[in-house]
């Protein structure tokens, strides 16, 4: 027998191989997935229950083999039984003693199958926790028909479903914890420790876990699953999106958004249908007086609304009603942010609003459907954390390396340096290197990787693309060591996206095993400035002899360097070229600044016009190379670096900087930056309310193209699966 396994998620063969083989898709069902986390919910939520029902089940086919033996038994006796059977007392005896031993057991099955029931019963309270799993997966699962990079694993996503649940475990076991020391020894009502006894049976497991568990009213379950969806989406999400490129961080969010609230029951198929593919009436009729001020497309956007029965129904005719209101509801900079006219002002659903926004004014939809996402499943899938080493090192081992994507600008090796100084991992101590691939560094890299996965360290492999034909040895190798590696040794690797996103430059497999950092510089305002703050901390600012002037100033450059890096988005209205600002300007500008800071013989003496020619013209000016961006990148200094940095003056439009004072610290600013930063808008970056809308209706149906493509409709495919 012949057996051959593919590790590929959607393998093509030839038709000889098609022909002379028998395939077998072992890919996994939604509903088959579903029954899999729920089983591994169960064991996490109430290992009781589940180590009962593997005793159980143990039990049960002790029993089945207990009978086929006496019935073997009985088989043989009577087979070589001789003369006559009535008077031989020992067969009789044997008869009634198999009898006997037959009642017994199936009396252990009928209590066994209650307790089964009533375990399974328990169990399905926490199908929703698992419903919301597999959703995720099956949206992860689909993603790779996006970019070729965005593959992922079956044993991945279950690892990070689990930490999901854990998370919420040690929040409840500290609780206990501080409960049980506060309120003395001894359970309280209501919970059960699991030890020995197994349920049913007179049999004991050999080993099982001791540890206590709260058993749950139907009420608290219920709180619990919401608990955990809550979790679990949360951390599954930060997990794809850390991979994900910025153009695509939206649209799995809204993905993931629709889909949560289609299975939910809390919107219907048919209004995403709707949203998604934004169809045109084929024969719109006259528009009346709208023809005024709506272009002939809109009208037939629009026309095609009237299929969301009943709320929408008479959209049209509403319309042409109120003309004058839509009118000016239609010119206004923010319509998202307005009432809607006439009879739909305050009776509309987010889902109505959205509708009527894709059709008449989609370069608002953006903006919306963030404001959409933050209202129905959170803020924190609309607004990304920065970007911590930290915790991408807590999610990975020996068999999980870490894949780094790279970018103009973007350099990983930092993070990995500065954090393998912390662990111990340096080149000073021999423990990291750190290899840029290319010709003839392929024997160098495969011993440093055979000796630190022997003895422990940190590999770091830079620019992986260039090495095609090495790459399947790289892999074969990483799967080679892993069971045995030591316990200190990681993986870094790094590469290029290829020039088009369904091209393969990197063995899938060694995608699939990766935990994916494509830490690309964000498109949105906040998040730059968020990510550009965390490149700093509080010890760093209390180095300096003026801590409060340097966390204003320095609070300044950050909001300088966001501002640079957000002006990108607007295309050649923003800049006439891509300059390549990184992270590396805002650190050595920093360092001038608290250089300079701390020279100045007092706060009143910093020379402003220095740091301006410097920041403006050497750092980050060295990328600049038109007349007209130069002047545009001065300007922001002229306005940012000033005496009024220390006097609560205006970054921003509406956006000041802390008062010079002993409050405001490093943690202050940072919460300054979340509460008061103002929403999103070109007027912030110095420039026309309209410079936007090309950028913003180009992204819009970028986002809902690539939805088409993911699920070809919400009601066709985002509810549907296995079950």
């Amino acid at each position: 027998r012949l057996f051959l396994h593919t590790k590929l998620s959607n393998p093509h063969y030839p038709p000889e191989v098609q022909a002379e083989t028998t395939l077998v898709n072992f890919t996994v069902t939604e509903s088959g997935l579903e029954d899999q986390l729920l089983a591994l919910t169960v064991e996490r939520e109430r290992p009781d229950l589940a180590h009962r029902k593997t005793e159980l089940i143990r039990q049960q086919n002790q029993f089945k083999v207990k009978i086929k033996e006496l019935e073997d038994q009985i088989l043989f006796k009577l087979a070589s039984a001789e003369g006559d059977v009535t008077q031989d007392v020992e067969l009789i005896e044997g008869l009634e003693s198999a009898k006997k031993i037959s009642n017994e057991i199936n009396e252990k099955v009928v209590i066994a199958k209650k307790t089964t029931d009533e375990i399974n019963e328990t169990s399905e309270k926490y199908r929703p926790v698992a419903a919301r799993g597999s959703v995720l997966f099956f949206l992860m699962n689909e993603l790779y028909k996006v970019h070729t990079y965005y593959i992922y694993s079956l044993n991945a996503f279950v690892t990070v479903f689990l930490r999901g649940i854990d998370l919420m475990s040690d929040e409840v076991e500290a609780d206990a914890e501080a409960a049980s020391s506060s309120g003395g020894a001894g359970g309280g009502e209501g919970e059960s420790k699991v030890s020995g006894g197994g349920g049913g049976g007179d049999s004991s497991p050999a080993a099982a876990p001791a540890r206590r568990v709260k058993v749950l009213t139907p009420e608290e379950i219920g709180v619990r699953c919401t608990t955990l969806m809550s979790s679990i989406t949360d951390v599954v999400f930060h997990y794809m999106r850390r991979g994900l490129f910025e153009r695509d961080k939206l649209t799995v969010a809204t993905l993931l958004a629709l889909k949560i609230l289609v299975k939910d029951g809390e919107l219907d198929a048919g209004l995403v249908d709707l949203l998604v593919q934004a169809p045109v009436h084929p024969d719109p009729g006259d528009m009346g007086v709208l023809k005024q001020w709506m272009l002939p497309a809109i009208w037939a956007r629009v026309k095609a609304l009237e299929a969301a029965k009943p709320v929408l129904e008479r959209v049209g005719e509403v319309m042409q009603t109120y003309c004058d209101e839509w009118e000016a509801w239609f010119n206004k900079e923010q319509p998202e942010q307005a009432r809607m006219p006439g009879e739909f002002g305050g009776v509309l659903e987010p889902i109505h609003k959205l509708l009527i926004l894709r059709a008449l004014r989609p370069d608002r939809l953006r903006n919306a459907l963030s404001d959409f996402i933050a209202s129905s499943i959170g803020e924190q899938f609309v607004s990304e954390p920065a970007f911590n080493m930290e915790e991408v090192y807590d999610e990975t081992s020996p068999a999980v390396p870490v894949f780094f994507v790279l970018f103009p600008g973007v350099d990983p090796t930092v993070w990995v340096e500065g954090l393998g100084s912390k662990l111990g991992f340096s080149l000073a101590s021999g423990r990291f290197v750190n290899i840029s691939m290319g010709q003839g560094q392929e024997e160098p890299a495969m011993a440093a990787l055979n000796q630190f996965a022997e003895k422990g360290g940190w590999l770091m492999l830079q620019n992986v693309h260039l090495m095609q034909s090495w790459l399947p040895k790289l892999e074969r190798t990483l799967e080679a060591v892993a069971p045995t590696a030591h316990a200190g040794f990681r993986c870094f690797i790094s590469a290029e996206p290829p020039p088009l996103p369904y091209l393969k430059n990197m063995p899938e497999s060694l995608m699939q095993s990766c935990v994916k950092v494509a830490n690309e510089a964000p498109a949105d305002l906040k998040s730059n400035l968020r990510r550009a703050w965390a490149q700093f901390s509080d010890e760093h600012v209390q180095r300096s002899a003026r801590p409060q002037e340097f966390t204003a100033c320095l609070f300044a450059l950050c909001t300088y360097h966001a501002l640079v890096l957000g002006r990108r988005r607007f295309g050649q209205t923003g800049w006439s070229r891509a300059y390549s600002f990184n992270a590396g300007d805002l650190r050595v500008c920093a360092d001038v600044l608290f250089k300079y800071l701390d020279a100045a013989p007092s706060a009143d003496a910093v020379p402003w016009e220095d740091l301006r020619y410097i920041f403006g013209e050497i750092m980050y000016g060295g990328h600049i190379t038109d007349a007209w961006d130069r002047r545009t990148n001065n300007a922001y200094l002229a306005q940012l670096f000033t005496e009024a940095v220390f006097h609560g003056g205006e970054v921003l439009p509406g956006f000041a900087v802390l008062p010079v004072a002993a409050s405001s610290t490093y943690d202050a600013y940072r919460s300054h930056i979340d509460r008061k930063l103002p929403a999103e808008a070109p007027q912030l970056f110095g420039l026309h309310p309209n410079a936007e809308i090309d950028y913003l209706t180009a992204t819009t149906q970028t986002l809902f193209s690539t939805i088409v493509t993911l699920e070809g409709g919400l009601a066709s495919g985002g509810s549907g699966g296995g079950g």
